[in-house]
């Protein structure tokens, strides 16, 4: 097992011998693909929460069609690290992305033709999940493959994915009242399209010699799959953070989801819950601009303080506080985690050796996302038990109590940045001192 000891490895450093500059042609076509994909999944809420609710289904059922992209989407993704780690990444998210154009372009037809059955959007989500699981796992080193300076590449995506949620809700909601939520799905489905396209024009650079080895069999895979859990357990703050994630993916992220979508839309339309969603974006992009600026030597724990923002978020919505307050603290909670996230991101891909950084991005990815499902699936039998209002404000203070108890662990406050803190690295240079979303990442 690589010992943590010798100090983390920027991923491609070896044989390079000048830095990239963050703007090159590969980077914003990677950067295209993100932004317009991102806006395509903003979209999705809204076709929903709309659709599901015009079709006789209520907050349990949005709640179980989320919960199957995401079940899927963990359940897998570990082993599509593997094959990120395998074969060429690019070629692996270009497939992804065919996938999941056909998946929505089906799902738009089940809502044009108003055969609207809740298993079959289940199972299309669950389709949309796997295939989900194959691709997220390479962007984690296609960052630092397309760009040295890594906190800033990270920071300009969040930017332009926050850019996109800015966008995505006003847009479903003006779809969803021009062409009904099947046109909110076939325009997520054309966002993997573009998606696909940038991706399939994008050139990235090669791995070191003997970095993958596509020819090995099953054995091997396996070896692989518990060589990445060895490196992701090797490190106290990165399965300290997933321990915490897990609690905030159950009692925070996964119920904060779709009952905000059915509480606003229910008490206040489709074109509320577009605007509080677009408040959120706003929010983000704010979190992503700051990211940009401020480079903190502890970037978790800066991570962490500014993630206690997000609190705002449920409980403005669960006290019932009206759009325009419920608005602002989506701005807040959403700020927060972009914040939280460039700096999760930045540590994961800074910390971890490239030759394995696609399976710990993986194990990182599964862990934090493990219990968003059981999140969702829970929130309708819980609002129905207790009320969403109430569900949401206990969300709100588990919310502050997660940041409280990140903070509280050693390994995680106490991490140093591994890159350095200017804008325009050397690569090959990084200091000695690592792992978010969302989608929610722990980040």
């Amino acid at each position: 097992m690589r010992g943590t000891s010798a100090g983390p490895v920027h991923p491609e450093t070896r044989g390079r011998k000048a830095a990239r500059p963050l703007w090159s042609r590969d980077f914003a076509l990677f950067f295209t693909a993100r932004a317009v994909a991102r806006l395509g999944d903003t979209m999705l809420p809204v076709a929903l929460a709309v659709g599901l609710l015009q079709h006789g289904y209520g907050a349990g059922a949005v709640g179980l069609a989320m919960a199957a992209t995401a079940a899927a989407f963990a359940g897998l993704v570990v082993f599509g690290g593997v094959l990120a780690d395998r074969f060429s990444t690019r070629k692996l998210m270009i497939g992804a992305d065919a996938v999941r154009l056909g998946t929505q372009a089906l799902t738009a037809a089940l809502f044009f033709s108003g055969h609207v059955v809740l298993w079959e959007i289940c199972a299309i989500g669950f389709a949309n999940g796997v295939a989900a699981a194959v691709f997220q796992p390479g962007v984690a080193s296609t960052v630092p493959r397309l760009a040295a300076d890594v906190q800033g590449a990270n920071g300009a995506i969040r930017v332009a994915e926050s850019a996109a949620q800015l966008a995505g809700p006003a847009v479903a909601g003006l779809l969803v009242g021009v062409a009904s939520p099947g046109g909110v799905f076939a325009a997520h489905a054309a966002t993997y399209a573009v998606s696909g396209a940038c991706l399939l024009l994008m050139r990235l650079p090669a791995l070191p010699a003997g970095a993958r080895g596509a020819s090995r069999g099953a054995r091997a895979f396996r070896g692989e799959l518990v060589e990445g859990w060895r490196e992701f357990r090797s490190r106290q703050w990165l399965w300290s953070v997933i321990a915490v994630w897990c609690v905030y993916m159950i009692a925070v992220w996964g119920p904060t989801i779709p009952l905000v979508a059915t509480e606003v839309v229910q008490q206040h339309g489709a074109r509320a819950y577009g605007l509080v969603n677009s408040a959120l974006g706003a929010g983000t992009v704010a979190g992503g601009l700051l990211a940009l600026r401020l480079r903190p030597r502890r970037m978790l724990r800066a991570g962490a303080v500014a993630l206690v923002g997000f609190a705002a978020f449920p409980s403005a919505v669960g006290a019932g506080l009206g759009v325009p307050v419920m608005a602002a603290g989506a701005a807040v909670a959403g700020a927060g985690m972009s914040f939280w996230g460039v700096m999760w991101a930045t540590s994961v891909q800074t910390q971890v050796p490239a030759d394995v950084l696609n399976r710990i991005h993986a194990y990182d990815v599964a862990g934090s996302l493990a219990m968003m499902p059981v999140g969702q699936a829970l929130a309708g039998p819980a609002a129905a038990a207790l009320g969403a209002d109430q569900v949401l404000l206990v969300a709100g203070a588990v919310s502050f109590a997660v940041c409280f108890a990140l903070l509280a662990i050693p390994a995680v406050r106490g991490l140093v940045r591994a890159d350095p803190v200017t804008t325009g690295p050397v690569a090959g240079t990084p200091a000695p001192a690592p792992a978010p979303a969302p989608c929610a990442e722990p980040g």
